[in-house]
This record gives structure tokens, C-alpha cells and sequence, in this order.
């Protein structure tokens, strides 16, 4: 797919790290596939990976977690 920031590249397979952050947790999640952009690096994560997500870092709000580095596993 074409970059949608810069509109110059078209994005490559890769793995990136995302941070999400919320009410005093910070979760880091590291090897969660993207596309990437070769120009600009802007990353773009798929629906199925963004709800995944989303959904480990409820799980680990609820737990009480306040700070976590995971790996990314897409089970």
C-alpha cells in the first residue's frame, strides 16, 4: 500500500514496537507486525493486530499493571 503521510513509498512488512499508554499502565509491546513505510517510517498495524491489542492491554489494566514489556504473540 502507498504511504498515506508522506505518499511517496509503498510500505514493507516488518515488525515494530507500540506503546500504548492509559490511566497509569503502560503496556510496550515488542514484534507486532506492520506495514512500514521505507520513507517516512510511519507504520500502519492491521484490524485483527489492533483489536489484539487492545484487548491484552484491558486485560492488563484490569490486573492492576502499571508498567509491562511483552512480546507480541498473535494467539
Amino acid at each position: 500500500m502507498k504511504c498515506l503521510i508522506c505518499k511517496h513509498e509503498d510500505t514493507q512488512p516488518r515488525q515494530v514496537t507500540i506503546t500504548l499508554e492509559r490511566d497509569g499502565t503502560t503496556l510496550v509491546f515488542r514484534q507486532v507486525p506492520a506495514q512500514v513505510c521505507a520513507n517516512c517510517g510511519e507504520a500502519y498495524v492491521d484490524d485483527a493486530t489492533t483489536v489484539h491489542l487492545l484487548e491484552s492491554a484491558e486485560l492488563a489494566a484490569k490486573a492492576g499493571v502499571q508498567v509491562e514489556v511483552r512480546a507480541y504473540s498473535a494467539a
